[in-house]
């Protein structure tokens, strides 16, 4: 006997398998949309989107990076970063640099526009980030902060 075939109505976030009863990773996953989507919509006055803005990121604290080494960090493809790498060096906010040994390595850094649009970038996500952290109390966010760091090297491990 067959099923009906009514489709189910889809709950709104917080709601059902999106909110409390929802499986862990999927809560992630969504969380980890919002977070995304809140981001490129305040890096758009930048003129950013929210992975041009963490290659921006990465090369302020880790100058001299190559591609691969910002594709592991970043957790995204070769092919993406090298997309946005070459989006970003035509708008002149990186520059690529033979690496000293390494004749195919490039090693990136920021230019002073990149330095400048990073700055102004970082303020605007610091707004995404405070409704984030206006969620929670100071201890909370610490456990949270705990959690999610040993979800990242228990999933990670090899």
């Amino acid at each position: 006997m067959a099923r009906s075939a009514q489709p189910r109505v889809v709950p709104a976030v917080g709601e059902g398998r999106r909110g409390r009863q929802g499986h862990i990773a999927y809560l992630l996953r969504q969380a980890h949309g919002a977070v995304r989507s809140a981001l490129d919509a305040t890096l758009a006055e930048a003129g950013l989107t929210s992975p041009q803005f963490l290659v921006l990121n990465l090369l302020d604290t880790y100058p001299g990076a190559s591609g691969a080494h910002l594709a592991r960090v970043a957790q995204l493809t070769p092919q993406t970063v090298n997309l946005i790498v070459r989006k970003l060096e035509r708008e002149r906010l990186i520059a690529r640099r033979e690496h000293e040994t390494h004749g195919r390595v490039l090693r990136m850094e920021l230019t002073e526009a990149g330095a400048q649009r990073l700055r102004q970038c970082k303020q605007l996500a610091d707004g995404v980030e405070a409704r984030i952290l206006a969620l929670l109390d100071r201890d909370t966010e610490t456990k949270v902060r705990s959690w999610l760091t040993a979800v990242a090297v228990e999933l990670l491990r090899s």
